[in-house]
């Protein structure tokens, strides 16, 4: 193994209270009545689009846009600050690098945003690279976001991990014959992680790397 890629929310860093609040003004902006915050634990993870459509029950374009649009608006000012970083993450990073490993940061969120937060818990010279979706919803899907990834440092897929919480995160690797590990300290359960076929599980983030160094 050579690359090593992070997922970033429920896996660096803790975003449920910018991105559940972010949901929960998009929704009262439109009149309706925003589930509590615990009812939206599931939204992180998934690309915003399809989990708005779930919320508000249609497969209206113009207002799933409008509902990321509100969304945003207080998310890209207040709520990706909401948010905050996993115990030991930055030292297993360093630990990772001293032993030779490329890491990157692969993202279904907004590549803009994504890099600010990174920037925001001095996390930048951990990183190869950054990696994250446009704000038009291209590369929100976990497979192509990686193959991007893949194509674009020029990595081999077989040498490379792919570290997440949720599901998207390890069928997306799959699709790309990448390494999966799955961790149950975000927003996926390990059933979850299981049922889409997580290579090996870890329970903290001290416990990825030496699974890592068994799997290279």
């Amino acid at each position: 193994m050579t690359a090593i890629l992070f997922d970033l929310d429920g896996t660096l860093t803790d975003p449920k209270i910018g991105i559940t609040t972010c949901i929960q003004y998009a929704i009262a902006q439109l009149g309706m009545e925003p589930p509590a915050t615990d009812e939206l634990l599931w939204c992180i993870g998934p690309p915003l689009s399809a989990s708005f459509a779930k919320l508000l029950d249609t497969e209206v374009k113009a207002l799933i846009n409008q509902a990321i649009s509100l969304y945003r608006d207080r998310f890209s000012t207040i709520g990706l600050f909401e948010n905050e970083l996993y115990p030991e993450i930055p030292e297993v990073i360093v630990s990772m690098r001293a032993e030779g490993y490329q890491t990157y940061v692969a993202t279904s969120k907004p590549y803009i945003y994504a890099k600010r937060i990174i920037e925001h818990f001095q996390l930048s010279a951990l990183f190869d690279g950054i990696y994250g979706s446009e704000l038009d919803g291209t590369r929100s899907m976990k497979g192509e976001l990686i193959r991007h990834v893949l194509q674009t440092e020029n990595l081999d897929a077989k040498a490379t991990v792919m570290i997440g919480d949720r599901c998207h995160d390890v069928i997306g690797a799959k699709q790309n014959q990448v390494f999966v590990i799955g961790v149950t300290y975000g927003y996926g359960s390990i059933e979850e992680l299981k049922k889409h076929g997580a290579d090996v599980i870890a329970h903290s983030p001290k416990d990825i790397l030496p699974l890592i160094s068994l799997k290279s």
